[in-house]
């Protein structure tokens, strides 16, 4: 069935039925006890916390490189990036390898909880109260289980400058090796 024939005359669903273009699916993790999410189809895989291998001279948000599928990715502490209180990693802790339009970028994670199902509607503009940085990583704002979720933008969570500083330590590095998560 179609989204269109999955509509009615006033372009409505049908008999609980949603036109693909009405919902997204988001891979929702947690990073101390906020909640963030980014779409799917920019989550390459999530991995298991192996310690990245550190670089020298990088921003303290940069917590090293590490080997995924033969290419050096560099690795963001989003504990760090996001301003919050580290954390020693636990069994929990995931690295999830983003696809961005600078290539793979890879964020730690406290834990990854689930892929889920969202509809658009119920995705709510950044506040305009935020604003710089923060505003400008954030795609949206959800809600789960009357906690709010910040949908993250995996394209803008570096800036060109950043990208450009992590493409040379990537470059310039031989990192750890680490294996996809079942």
């Amino acid at each position: 069935m179609t989204a269109a024939t999955a509509r009615g005359t006033r372009g409505t669903p049908v008999d609980g039925l949603r036109a693909p273009d009405d919902v997204t699916q988001i891979v929702t993790f947690r990073i101390g006890t906020d909640l963030f999410a980014a779409d799917v189809r920019a989550v390459e895989r999530v991995l298991r916390y192996a310690p990245p291998t550190a670089v020298p001279n990088v921003p303290p948000w940069v917590a090293g490189v590490l080997e995924y599928q033969k290419r050096v990715v560099p690795v963001i502490d989003f504990r760090v990036r996001f301003e919050l209180s580290t954390q020693a990693p636990t069994a929990d802790t995931r690295v999830v390898v983003f696809n961005t339009a600078g290539g793979w970028t890879a964020g730690v994670v406290d834990s990854v909880l689930d892929v889920s199902a969202i509809e658009r509607g119920r995705l709510e503009p950044p506040p305009p109260l935020l604003r710089g940085l923060a505003a400008e990583y954030l795609h949206g704002i959800t809600r789960r289980e009357g906690q709010l979720v910040l949908l993250l933008d995996a394209d803008r969570v570096l800036s060109s400058t950043d990208r450009a500083l992590l493409r040379k330590v990537a470059a310039g590095v031989a990192p750890v090796r680490v294996e996809p998560h079942d």
